[in-house]
């Protein structure tokens, strides 16, 4: 049982970074930053709990607000480039901060046990759910409900004119700069929102396995955020949430028994995506035909 629930924990997880790249998306930026802005919430939210042993919550929402705010600040210069150079840059500023991370060593001695970021032995004493004793099952409920909430933000947010400027943003800059639409503001204020989801997800993530190490945060993570919401769809939230399901569940977990062979397998399904379905599994088209077949 405990395996599933795991297993269930991390496709939330994944489902909250691939939602924070959803955003990005939206308006036609492709970002690999959402691994960084996922390891600062991890630390952050792990150094509050474990060194100064502040409670979950609080903890997670200010990995939150630390991720938000270099998202923002990594918004404006982000601005200046576009395609391949923004995804090269976006690259370097997701190293950056997982050598930071290999590199950070904060130890503290509490009860006679040394505690925090040991450097390169990573950060391994993360046991606040273990320590107040919560079971597999209300973690998992806790963290879903981040998940939730976050899914049914965005999803009225679609629905919304916050929506429709965002998609303007991503079809054709020009035209949406016309009609008084500031770029500027809209995509930062999209980078923005990404990090505080990468990072609410990324504090989570911590305390969900207990230990960090940078392996955790290379560039294969900000693929796997970016890949989720192409492979979906920028229609709706569900599409992340089903190619997460299907990567996580079924290529990760499903086909371990396949080693490595599982990522020329995602790597083709990308290839196979962007040729037959562009525009995701759950696009346009797709919802349409779904909904008139729940209405017959």
């Amino acid at each position: 049982m405990d395996f599933y629930l795991n297993l269930i924990n991390t496709i939330g997880i994944h489902t909250m970074l691939g939602l924070s790249a959803y955003l990005l998306l939206q308006t036609g930026q492709l970002s690999l930053a959402q691994a960084g802005f996922f390891a600062v919430g991890s630390y952050t939210a792990a150094i509050l709990t474990v060194i100064f042993q502040w409670n979950i919550i609080p903890s997670v929402l200010v990995a939150m607000l630390v991720s938000g705010f270099l998202a923002f600040l990594v918004g404006f210069p982000a601005l200046r480039v576009k395609g391949l150079m923004l995804v090269v840059a976006t690259i370097a500023f997701s190293e950056f901060v997982r050598m930071f991370f290999y590199n950070l060593k904060w130890r503290v001695t509490r009860n006679g046990e040394e505690i925090g970021p040991d450097g390169t032995m990573g950060f391994a004493e993360i046991r606040y759910f273990s320590d107040n004793g919560w079971s597999n099952f209300e973690v998992t409920l806790f963290l879903w409900s981040f998940v939730i909430l976050i899914m049914g933000v965005i999803w009225w947010s679609d629905q919304s004119r916050t929506g429709a400027v965002l998609r303007a943003v991503g079809e054709d800059e020009l035209a949406a700069s016309s009609v008084g639409i500031n770029l500027t503001v809209v995509k930062v204020s999209a980078m923005t929102a990404g990090g505080f989801i990468a990072g609410i997800s990324g504090g989570l993530y911590a305390h969900q396995v207990t230990s960090l190490d940078h392996h955790s945060f290379t560039v294969l993570l900000g693929t796997f955020a970016i890949a989720y919401p192409i492979l979906g769809g920028l229609s709706n939230v569900f599409g992340t949430l089903v190619a997460v399901i299907f990567i996580q569940g079924l290529l990760v977990e499903g086909l371990r028994f396949l080693g490595d062979w599982r990522m020329i397998l995602f790597g083709l399904l990308i290839v196979l995506a962007m040729n037959f379905k562009p525009l995701g599994l759950f696009d346009k088209q797709t919802m349409d035909l779904i909904k008139k077949a729940i209405r017959v």
